[in-house]
C-alpha cells in the first residue's frame, strides 16, 4: 500500500511538472488585454521604432526577426528585415515571416490592418506608454513573453533607478517656463499628459502648453510669442539636426532667445517611449539648469 501510494505520489507530481511546463505565459499589454503564448516567443516582429528598442532592451533581441521602417536602435535593428512603415504595414511580408509574437503601438498602426492580422491567428502585443512606469513595466512584460526576464528586470530596474535620481536632484529647482517643440512644419507640441512633459517636470521645467486638450497639438508662432517661454527644447528631422532651433532667432524678443536658452535634444531620446527617456531627461535637465543659472 505505501509503495502504491509512492507511486501515485510519483505520477501525480510528474503530471503537474508537466502541466506546468505547458502553461501559458500571459501578460497584459496597453490595450488591457491578455496576451498569452505557449512558450518565449522565438520569431518576433516589432511595428514600430519604439518597440523595437523595448524589445531589444528587454533582452528578446535575438528573436527579433523583422520590424518597419525607422527602427535604428540598437545597431542590430538597422540589419532587420522591413514589413512596411509603422502607419502602414505589407502584410504578405509579416504573414511570410511567419511570426509568434508581433509588437505593435496603439497610437501609431494601422487600427484595421492590425484587426486583419489578429483574425488570421497572429498574436499581438499592443503598447501604448503614457508615462515613466509604462516604460519600466513594458520591459518586463515583454521580457516575460521573450523569456528574457532577468535581463528585462535589470534594464527596469535601471532605469527606475536613473530616473528617481534625477527627480530626487532636481525636485527643489526653481521652475523654468519651456516650450516643448516635437515638429516645424506644422509648429507641434505637446500637453502636461504627454511623456515629454512629465520627463520637463521631473528637470523642474514648465510646459506652457501644458493644459491644451490633446496630448500633441498643432499651435503657431504668434502662440509661442505669447507664452514667451524662458526655454525652448525641440529636436529636428535628425539626430543632429539643429535648424529647428536655429529659425527661433528671427524672434529677438523672446526671453529663450534673449538668454540663448535653444536647446536641442536628439529626438529618439526623448520622443520614444524607451529606456533612452533616461538619457534625453538627463540632458534635458542639464540644459534647464543652465537656462536658471541665465536669469
Amino acid at each position: 500500500m505505501v509503495a502504491l501510494k509512492t507511486t501515485v505520489a510519483v505520477i501525480l507530481s510528474a503530471l503537474f511538472a508537466a502541466g506546468s511546463a505547458l502553461a501559458d505565459i500571459c501578460v497584459q499589454d496597453d490595450s488591457g488585454a491578455e496576451v498569452c503564448l505557449s512558450k518565449p516567443a522565438q520569431r518576433i516582429i516589432a511595428l514600430s521604432p519604439g518597440a523595437t528598442e523595448l524589445i531589444y532592451a528587454a533582452g528578446g533581441g535575438d528573436q527579433v526577426i523583422a520590424a518597419v521602417s525607422y527602427c535604428d536602435y540598437p545597431e542590430a535593428a538597422k540589419a532587420l528585415p522591413r514589413v512596411g512603415s509603422y502607419n502602414r504595414f505589407d502584410q504578405e511580408a509579416i504573414l511570410a515571416q511567419k511570426p509568434d509574437l508581433l509588437i505593435a503601438w496603439i497610437e501609431g498602426n494601422p487600427a484595421e490592418q492590425l484587426a486583419k492580422l489578429k483574425s488570421l491567428g497572429l498574436t499581438i502585443y499592443y503598447t501604448q506608454l503614457n508615462d515613466f512606469d509604462d516604460v519600466s513595466s513594458s520591459l518586463e512584460r515583454l521580457g516575460k513573453l521573450a523569456g528574457s526576464e532577468t535581463q528585462a528586470k535589470l534594464a527596469a530596474d535601471k532605469f527606475r533607478a536613473g530616473i528617481a535620481e534625477l527627480e530626487d536632484r532636481y525636485s527643489q529647482s526653481a521652475p523654468v517656463t519651456v516650450f516643448q517643440q516635437i515638429w516645424s512644419n506644422p509648429l507641434m507640441t505637446v500637453n502636461n499628459e504627454h511623456i515629454i512633459s512629465e520627463a520637463t517636470r521631473i528637470c523642474g521645467g514648465m510646459n506652457v502648453f501644458g493644459n491644451l486638450p490633446n496630448l500633441s497639438a498643432r499651435i503657431d508662432n504668434e502662440a509661442v510669442l505669447a507664452a514667451d517661454p524662458e526655454a525652448i527644447i525641440a529636436g529636428g528631422m535628425g539626430e543632429e539636426n539643429r535648424d529647428w532651433l536655429d529659425e527661433w532667432l528671427r524672434f529677438s524678443g523672446l526671453t529663450a532667445v534673449r538668454r540663448n536658452n535653444l536647446f536641442f535634444i536628439p529626438p529618439s531620446t526623448i520622443q520614444r517611449p524607451t529606456p533612452r527617456l533616461l538619457e534625453g531627461t538627463t540632458l534635458l535637465c542639464q540644459h534647464l539648469e543652465t537656462a536658471r543659472g541665465r536669469r
